[in-house]
């Protein structure tokens, strides 16, 4: 009696169940088993990057990886993937600077348009997780692609190797399928906008210009030939960032003391345009050089001064009136160096010692800090230049020639807020004792 009782409420709990036990005439017992919708499945899918890491050359070249996702069977609903990238520091000179900084991304599903899916930090700009780019909302399918454009600056190369993780799933949780995501971040040749430019000029007068590459291992093109007529000129200095997209300006003192403005173009065949002159009087100076887009003058009496470009930049009238900017005591100084990117300079005395100057504003004007020692020896060479960058380490960059016409590279470091040359030096050139100029 007692198992009859049993098997009657085995059967009562079946069929509430929805099941018709064989012993009634129905089918084998089974146990429902509803579809999977993104979150809820537990297995999971995969996903695979066509071709493996995506090579992205720095420098303004926009390239694109495709990643197929495959999902678990019977997953259904939207479906949301984020692709992750570490929080990968890098510290340059005391600064620190995020990925996100350096590249720009681009997303499309199933072959549709590509929209922006920016690089964002979850923990509200303290960089504590990984950067997020989220990608557009879909159906799920059995198999989904996903488009990822990459658009990288040039300051990118430095990351080199990096791995992220696309997840998928609902609000972009890894609950349906999850794997990597590689970019290999390598040297290119920038845009001509990004790229500087050092000019040379020969015993003949004729002034060449040499384009940087910014490829460290060749950091500079073969040289173009501007023209001649440029042993007119006593002193040469440009003024502002040079480019080798034809920007840029330049000033030039003849023999006669008469200063001639050069406007850049933006055309990089002809830099410059046609002279403009500015005035005479210009003998009174021992040394030119820039501040940025301004301009630095030394006197015989050893004293520097200042001269603002005016707003308007008129050619014929570039400068405002001039500031004394340090009394006294530069004539101590047999080369001065100022950046066309940038406010301060650094000098080199008749010892061969280099020194750094960081300016800064007072009431009474623009002055230079206490100067700071970077190293002697300087006098191993016969020119030096400031060239903005060749390197590709975003400070400026130092060349010397020597006696026996090989060029050296510094490649700049920033220290006490200058950028100022290393210790260290590589040897980019040989010949460059044809030029009585370089800059």
């Amino acid at each position: 009696m007692a198992r009859t009782r049993r098997v009657a409420v085995a059967i009562v709990a079946a069929l509430a169940a929805g099941i018709a036990p064989a012993a009634l005439g129905g089918a084998a017992a089974v146990a429902a088993t509803p579809s999977p919708t993104a979150g809820e499945t537990t297995e999971t899918g995969t996903v695979v990057q066509e071709g493996g890491p995506l090579v992205v050359p720095s420098g303004e070249e926009v390239v694109t990886t495709r990643v197929t996702v495959t999902l678990p069977e019977g997953a259904s609903g939207p479906v949301e993937a984020r692709l992750l990238l570490p929080i990968t520091w890098d510290f340059v000179n005391g600064d620190t600077y995020p990925l996100s900084w350096d590249i720009t991304p681009s997303c499309s599903v199933d072959g549709g348009p590509f929209r922006p899916c920016p690089l964002e930090d979850p923990a509200g700009g303290l960089n504590r997780g990984p950067h997020v780019a989220t990608m557009p909302v879909t159906e799920a399918a059995p198999t989904i692609t996903y488009d990822i454009r990459i658009e990288a600056g040039r300051d990118a190369r430095r990351w080199k190797d990096v791995t992220g993780t696309l997840d998928v799933g609902a609000g972009g949780a890894p609950d349906l399928a999850s794997g990597p995501v590689g970019f290999r971040f390598a040297h290119n040749t920038p845009a001509p906008g990004l790229r500087t430019t050092v000019l040379a000029r020969d015993k003949a007068g004729v002034l060449w210009q040499y384009e940087g590459t910014g490829l460290p291992d060749k950091p500079l093109k073969a040289r173009e030939r501007i023209g001649g007529g440029w042993n007119a000129y006593t002193a040469i200095t440009g003024l502002g960032e040079r480019t080798a997209a034809g920007e840029g300006d330049l000033v030039a003192r003849d023999k006669a003391g008469v200063l001639w403005f050069y406007e850049g173009s933006g055309n990089p065949d002809a830099p410059f345009k046609p002279r403009v002159r500015v005035g005479g009087g210009w003998n009174v100076y021992t040394a030119l050089t820039t501040r940025g887009r301004h301009l630095l003058a030394r006197d015989k009496d050893g004293t520097l001064w200042y001269y603002r470009r005016t707003p308007a930049g008129s050619p014929s009238v570039p400068f405002q009136g001039r500031e004394e900017m340090a009394d006294g005591g530069w004539s101590a100084y047999s080369s001065i160096l100022g950046r066309g990117l940038g406010a301060d300079v650094v000098a080199r005395d008749k010892a061969g010692v280099l020194w750094s100057f960081t300016d800064y504003h007072q009431s009474n004007g623009l002055k230079f800090a206490a100067r700071q020692r970077v190293g002697g020896g300087w006098n191993t060479y016969d020119r030096i230049a400031v060239a903005r960058d060749l390197s590709g380490s975003r400070v400026a960059d130092y060349l010397g020639r020597d006696k026996n016409g090989y060029l050296w590279l510094y490649e700049g470091i920033r220290r006490g807020g200058n950028d100022v040359p290393p210790p260290s030096r590589r040897q980019i050139g040989h010949g460059w004792g044809i030029y009585d100029t370089i800059l």
